[in-house]
């Protein structure tokens, strides 16, 4: 009986892809992938036919209803068929859409997780998304809406938006709607997980500067507790003695004491 895997290739470079979707890939003989995933992939497949179905924003792109045909028409004729998708296909990845076209042609799929450009972004930067005390809620947000509306909210510690790279100023005054302080940090990354991707640091007032850096890229956009800046920890001028401290200064005494007996 036939099959379709849904594998999240993850955010850019080919080799964050999981060790369950590298091996369902593998086994695919056809792989129906989406624009944004690294053409590096094709390795791990270089006998499945490949066919592309990529959408981009503001771009040119294949229709969601020929995708999900596309899909069940391979997976009539084929054992089994990949649908690659970049990032992690749960996340604004139409997933619910295709798997409801397969249910209704009653064909069997199965769902590989994957890791999704918000976390990529918080590792390229190195700013966790959670932070102890102060950031203990995240929201993942589609800046553009179904009717092309951008949206901001404050409803999490932190907040990352998708897909907002051609509408920074307008996204900084949407947020300041929202209720956010001028002086919020913001962490903007551009192609996260790639080698040639862009970070920037603004403040919500100032995000509008990061337009023409990140212009025309696949973007995220981290607001609150997730985008600050780690910050070295301070020695506390109560700190207990470390071992090393204490063995240096047993040397030190030691030293002395051969000194005095000679």
């Amino acid at each position: 009986m036939s099959r379709v895997v849904f594998v999240s290739a993850g955010p850019g470079a080919a080799d964050l892809i999981t060790v369950r979707g590298a091996r369902a890939l593998a086994s695919a003989d056809v792989v129906l992938f989406d624009a944004l995933t690294d053409p590096a992939l094709r390795e791990l497949a270089p006998h499945a036919l490949w066919l592309d179905v990529g959408k981009r924003g503001f771009c040119r792109s294949t229709e969601q209803t020929a995708i999900n045909a596309a899909l069940v028409k391979q997976a009539q004729n084929h054992a089994v068929v990949v649908r690659l998708k970049g990032g992690d296909a749960s996340i604004f990845g139409r997933l619910e859409e295709e798997l409801q076209a397969l249910a209704e042609a009653g064909i069997a799929s199965e769902v590989v997780p994957g890791v999704t450009a918000a976390i990529a972004a918080a590792a390229q930067t190195q700013r966790p998304l959670t932070r102890r005390g102060v950031g203990r809620s995240v929201s993942l947000t589609t800046a553009m809406t179904q009717v092309g509306e951008l949206h901001a909210a404050r409803s999490a510690d932190t907040e990352v938006f998708y897909m907002a790279g051609r509408q920074l100023g307008a996204l900084a005054r949407k947020l300041s709607e929202a209720g956010w302080p001028a002086d919020t940090a913001v962490s903007v990354v551009s192609k996260a997980g790639c080698v040639d991707a862009l970070c920037s640091e603004h403040r919500v007032d100032g995000l509008a500067a990061a337009s023409l850096l990140h212009k025309g890229r696949p973007t995220v956009v981290t607001v609150g507790a997730g985008a600050k800046p780690v910050q070295p920890l301070q020695p506390r001028s109560d700190a207990q003695p470390t071992i090393s401290s204490i063995a240096t200064g047993l040397a030190s005494h030691q030293t002395r004491l051969e000194s005095l007996n000679d």
